[in-house]
C-alpha cells in the first residue's frame, strides 16, 4: 500500500510530505557513486528511543542504545555495513571505516547535529582476545546501522540507511522510512515492564580476588608498578531469560548522571551498563575527557574522599597521565587545579574534567592514545596490561573499553564500559574493579568491589529468589 501523501508534523520540526521525501531520495541517490548507500531521515518528535527500539527491525540481531536522557538518546538496529577485527591498528582502521562509510552517504550540510548519521563502536579492552572462542570479543566492532532513532529534548529524527541495488531503489527506501515513521507515531506510550526475573544463585569471587590483590600489592610495594586496577567477575544465574532493555530501564532512574548503553550483536547476548566515565567527547573541535578515580558510598563519609591521601594519589595518577597523553599528541589540555566530587547513583567519585582544542586530530587516534587510562588499567601501562592478563582469570572482553559513536561531521562520544554486565540468556555476568596503589588495604579493596557489584545489582532491580539463594555461592 502506498504511504499517505500528506502528513504535517507538529512544530518545532516539520516533516516533509511523502512526495517531498521521494524527491529528496531521488536527488540523493543521483549523487551517490559505487557501493551506494542511501541515507534518509525525517523528524519524529516525541517518543522514547528506549521504548521504541523493540519496534525497529533487528532481524539480523543487532541492537544499540545510547541513553543520555535527558540529553542525547540514540536507538539503532540492524546492520547496513560493519567491521570486526583485532590487532594493534584497530583504532586506526575503525576511524578509516567510519570516515569512509559516512562520507559516502551524501548527507547535506544542513542536517541538524541530532540527525547526523553515526557509526557505532564497541572496542575490546585488549587489542585481541587470547583465544578464539564463540564468546571471544574482537578488538573492535563497528556498525553503520540500518535504523537510527535519535532524540534530544522534544526533538527527534528517524533515519534509514540502505544499500541500493538488487531491487532496493530510492523509492522503496523512502516508502520503508515513511511507513516506519507512521507506525512509530501510532504507538501508544508504554511504561517499562516490571522485572520478574530473580537471582537463583551467584558465584563466589572473594577468595580468588584476595589472592590476586595480595600479588598485585607486592608488585606495587616493590616498585614494579605504580598502580594496578584488578577486576573481578561475578555470575548471577537468573530463574528466567530477560530482555536487556528491562534491565536498562531501572538504571535510567538510579543512574541519571551516567550514560546507559546497550550493545547487542545477536539475539540472546548483550552488553549493558551505565557508565559514569567519559573517555572522550568531541564537539565542534573541542575535546573533553574525564579523570574518574577514587570511590566511596554516598553518605557522611563522602566528603572525606577529598582528604584521603590514598584516593587523591590514585586520582592524581589518572589526571596526570591523561594530561600528558593529550600533550604528547600535540594538544594543550586544561584542567581545574583540584578534583571535585561526582555522584553517580549510590557511589561518589573524585572527578576532574580535562578539556582541549582538538581541531586537526581524528577522534579515534586520540582514543587510541588514551585507552586504557590508569583508572581502569594501571601504570606503567604496558607492564600493567601484562599483569592483568596474568592475574585476572577471565577475558575482560568489553569491560572498561571504549563504547560509543562517531558522526558524519567528526563529532564523537566514547564512554568507558564500566558499571556493566553481559547478559546471555539466564546468566548475567557483572564485572567491577578497584585501583591498587601504595597505601591500599586488601580488605578495603574487597569492600570497594563488593560495594560496586552490590550497588549495580540493586539498581538493576534484581532480587534474590530467597534468602538461601541470596547466600548461595558457586565455586
Amino acid at each position: 500500500m502506498r504511504p499517505q501523501a500528506q502528513l504535517v508534523q507538529p512544530t518545532p520540526s516539520k516533516a516533509p510530505s511523502f512526495a517531498e521525501l521521494l524527491a529528496v531520495a531521488a536527488d540523493r541517490a543521483g549523487q551517490l557513486g559505487d557501493d551506494a548507500v542511501l541515507s534518509l531521515a525525517v523528524p519524529l518528535n516525541g517518543g522514547d528511543p528506549m521504548a521504541l527500539l523493540p519496534h525497529l527491525d533487528s532481524s539480523d540481531g543487532f541492537r544499540f542504545l545510547w541513553d543520555g536522557a535527558p540529553g542525547l538518546c540514540i536507538a539503532a538496529s540492524g546492520r547496513c555495513n560493519g567491521l570486526e577485527l583485532s590487532g594493534p591498528r584497530r583504532f586506526e582502521l575503525a576511524q578509516r571505516f567510519a570516515s569512509a562509510s559516512l562520507s559516502r552517504l551524501a548527507t547535506p550540510s544542513t542536517c541538524p547535529p541530532l540527525a547526523r548519521p553515526r557509526v557505532l563502536l564497541a572496542f575490546g579492552f585488549f587489542e585481541a582476545p587470547l583465544e578464539s572462542t564463540p564468546e571471544a570479543i574482537a578488538g573492535v566492532q563497528a556498525v553503520l546501522p540500518r535504523w537510527q532513532l535519535s532524540r534530544h529534548g522534544q526533538h527527534g529524527w528517524l533515519r534509514l540507511q540502505r544499500p541500493l541495488g538488487g531491487g532496493t531503489t530510492a523509492r522503496s527506501v523512502a516508502e520503508e522510512l515513511w511507513e516506519q515513521r507512521l507506525a512509530l507515531m501510532a504507538l501508544e506510550p508504554e511504561q517499562p515492564a516490571p522485572i520478574t526475573a530473580q537471582i537463583q544463585s551467584r558465584t563466589a569471587w572473594e577468595n580468588g580476588y584476595r589472592s590476586a590483590v595480595d600479588q598485585a600489592l607486592q608488585l606495587v610495594d616493590g616498585g614494579h608498578l605504580q598502580k594496578l586496577v584488578l577486576a573481578v567477575r561475578q555470575e548471577l544465574n537468573l530463574d528466567q531469560a530477560i530482555d536487556p532493555l528491562e534491565l536498562l530501564a531501572p538504571l535510567r532512574r538510579h543512574q541519571s548522571g551516567s550514560c546507559r548503553f546497550l550493545w547487542q550483536q545477536k539475539s540472546g547476548s548483550a552488553l549493558l551498563g551505565a557508565s559514569p566515565e567519559r573517555l572522550l567527547t568531541v564537539r565542534q573541535g573541542r575535546l573533553r575527557s574525564d579523570a574518574l578515580a577514587g570511590t566511596t558510598p554516598v553518605g557522611e563519609a563522602a566528603s572525606e574522599l577529598l582528604n584521603s591521601t590514598k584516593d587523591r594519589h590514585e586520582h592524581a595518577l589518572v589526571v596526570d597521565t591523561i594530561t600528558a597523553v593529550l600533550a604528547k599528541a600535540g594538544l594543550q589540555p586544561r584542567r581545574p587545579r583540584h578534583p571535585r566530587l561526582a555522584r553517580h547513583g549510590h557511589l561518589v567519585h573524585l572527578h576532574t574534567p580535562i578539556t582541549a582544542d582538538c581541531r586537526g586530530h581524528q577522534p579515534l587516534s586520540l582514543a587510541a592514545a588514551l585507552h586504557p587510562t590508569p583508572a581502569v588499567a594501571g601504570l606503567p601501562r604496558r607492564e600493567a596490561m601484562g599483569w592483568l592478563r596474568s592475574l585476572e582469570p577471565f577475558e575482560r572482553g568489553h569491560y572498561a573499553a571504549p563504547i560509543g559513536w562517531i558522526d558524519s561531521s567528526g563529532d564523537a562520544d566514547l564512554r568507558v564500559a564500566i558499571r556493566s554486565g553481559t547478559l546471555r540468556g539466564r546468566q548475567l555476568v557483572l564485572t567491577a574493579g578497584a585501583g591498587l596503589v601504595k597505601g591500599s588495604d586488601v580488605d578495603r579493596e574487597l569492600q570497594e568491589v563488593a560495594l560496586k557489584l552490590g550497588v549495580l545489582q540493586q539498581q538493576l532491580n534484581l532480587p534474590a529468589k530467597s534468602q538461601a539463594a541470596n547466600n548461595l555461592s558457586i565455586v
